[in-house]
Order: structure tokens, then C-alpha cells, then sequence
């Protein structure tokens, strides 16, 4: 396949016409046209269907654009990238990330690395999803504790550790192995019914009594710091809190929370991609995440 003649075609879809995709790349009209009819006279089918004002891409027209979008950006970027001094970056950065994360710590991090490379453009996403890296564009992603999916490498920057957080007010009542007492808890809208919280390599276990189920892990912190009960958090959310005294800890859990930055394995990996998987790894030096 005419790799140009693919491109013109989405350029002209892109821009609802030939004549708005002439003006807006300074291309001739009549190359874009025979680029046109020369892949549809490849292809044995009508991409667009002609007359009016506007084009009307064809169902055909819909498939090969949405089956090619992803490979025309992927050679773009090969493009660029064998052209660019990977000391000079730029292009735009996509990035989707966790919210807590983007509430903790990814405004400073993103406002450091556009400082050290300002000919990178950012858009950051930040919600709780899993989103697709290359039906949605995205360059990298921040994940917790992904699953192991071929599509994707990347490296773990940071871990966090689950802390048994509760008021000052609050006396730790005595427990060991056998004796799991049971305790006014904070939960999130995930919690399983029957979960034991568990601290210091074991030696410690209490039963969580929830009196209240909530969404975000931050209104589960200030929650607790009203003294409505104690909950199990990262300390990433409560490490400032732990050392003003407004939180105690009552134990730390023994299994540990990965922050995994992640971009797609087929991809070439671009100069800007590199210098933020390597950037985002600098500002955790101990493999720590704590705020």
C-alpha cells in the first residue's frame, strides 16, 4: 500500500474535504485528489462518497481509517524520532495516571519536567480506569500494581507500603495471632466483607467493623483524622499526618504497592518517551513513594 496516499487520505478526512485539507497542509488540490482515486483504484473500493460541500467518508472509508490510525501515528513518530537529537525532545506527551497520584504528586512532577524539557508539550489524564494506550494515543502510563500484559514494558519507580492508621484519641486494643479484636473502621467501597487487617510480619490482627464506605482514599484520611475510626492507608497519604501526630500508626501491612510507569512495547520508543520513563525514575532515588 501507498504509504502517502494512505496519510492524504486521512488528511483529507481529517479536514472534511480536499480543498480544507489543501489549505490547511499547502498541498495541491490535484495531488491530494489522484492520491485519492489511486488508493481507492488499489484498494478495489470507494473511501468517500463525493458531491456537496463536504465529503462523506464510506463504511469502508470509516474501517481503513480506524484500522490505520494507530500504524500512520507509529510511523510519524519512527519519522521523528530518527530525525530528533534525543538530547533536544519535543513533540506532545500524553500521559494517563491514577487520581491519586495526579493529587499527591504529578502536578510537581510535570511542572519539573517541563522546566527541564520545554519543547515537550503535556496532556496529562488522570482518572481510574484502564486506559487503552493505543486506541486512546496515550505515550506512558501510571499504574498500580499492573497485571502482566505483553503489549507493554515499562519499569516500577516507586513502592508504597499500607500503614493501620488511626486518631490519637484512639487506644490500640491488645492483639496477637489468635485474638483479632474487632475495630470501628473507615473502609473503601471495595472492601470484602470477612477481610482481616493484619500488621507487623503477622503479629497483629484486628477485625474491621466499617461504619462507613467511601471512594476516595483521601476522604478515608480525613475521616479517620475526625475520629470516626481507623483504616488501613497508604503512607503516602498519611506519612505528613504521621509525623504531625494527628494520625498514629498501629502497624505496617507486609505486602507492598508497585507505581509502575508503562508505555507500549510495539511502539518505537521516542525520545520523549525515554526521557520521561528515565526522568519519573530519578525523583524516586530510594524506591520510595512518600510525600
Amino acid at each position: 500500500m501507498d504509504i502517502d496516499a494512505l496519510k492524504d487520505f486521512h488528511l483529507i478526512a481529517a479536514w472534511g474535504g480536499i480543498g480544507a485539507a489543501s489549505r490547511a497542509s499547502g498541498r495541491p488540490k490535484a495531488t491530494l485528489s489522484r492520491r485519492l482515486a489511486d488508493l481507492e483504484e488499489m484498494l478495489g473500493v470507494r473511501l468517500v462518497e463525493r458531491g456537496g460541500h463536504r465529503l462523506t467518508i464510506t463504511e469502508a472509508g470509516e474501517q481503513l481509517l480506524s484500522r490505520t490510525v494507530g500504524a500512520i501515528r507509529e510511523i510519524d513518530e519512527a519519522v521523528v524520532a530518527a530525525r530528533e537529537d534525543s538530547a533536544n525532545p519535543s513533540g506532545c506527551l500524553r500521559i494517563a495516571a491514577p487520581l491519586l497520584f495526579s493529587q499527591l504528586a504529578l502536578g510537581r512532577l510535570l511542572a519539573e519536567f517541563h522546566f527541564r524539557y520545554p519543547d515537550i508539550r503535556i496532556e496529562a489524564i488522570s482518572e481510574n480506569r484502564m486506559n487503552d494506550l493505543v486506541d486512546e494515543h496515550f505515550d506512558v502510563a501510571i499504574r498500580i500494581n499492573p497485571q502482566k500484559n505483553s503489549s507493554l514494558v515499562g519499569r516500577c519507580f516507586a513502592k508504597d507500603r499500607q500503614v493501620l492508621v488511626a486518631p490519637p484519641s484512639f487506644k490500640m486494643p491488645a492483639s496477637d495471632m489468635e485474638n483479632a479484636p474487632e475495630i470501628a473502621a473507615i473502609v473503601m467501597s471495595t472492601y470484602a466483607e470477612g477481610d482481616i487487617w493484619t500488621v507487623q510480619n503477622g503479629q497483629r490482627s484486628f477485625v474491621p467493623r466499617p461504619v462507613m464506605r467511601l471512594s476516595s482514599l483521601l476522604t478515608v484520611r480525613d475521616a479517620v483524622m475526625a475520629g470516626a475510626g481507623a483504616a488501613m492507608l497508604p503512607h503516602s497519604v498519611v506519612s505528613s499526618q504521621l509525623e504531625k501526630g494527628e494520625l498514629v500508626s498501629w502497624g505496617e501491612a507486609a505486602s507492598l504497592t508497585e507505581l509502575w510507569v508503562l508505555h507500549t512495547s510495539r511502539r518505537l520508543q521516542s525520545p520523549k518517551v525515554k526521557v520521561f520513563v528515565k526522568f519519573i525514575c530519578e525523583q524516586y532515588p530510594a524506591g520510595w513513594f512518600y510525600t
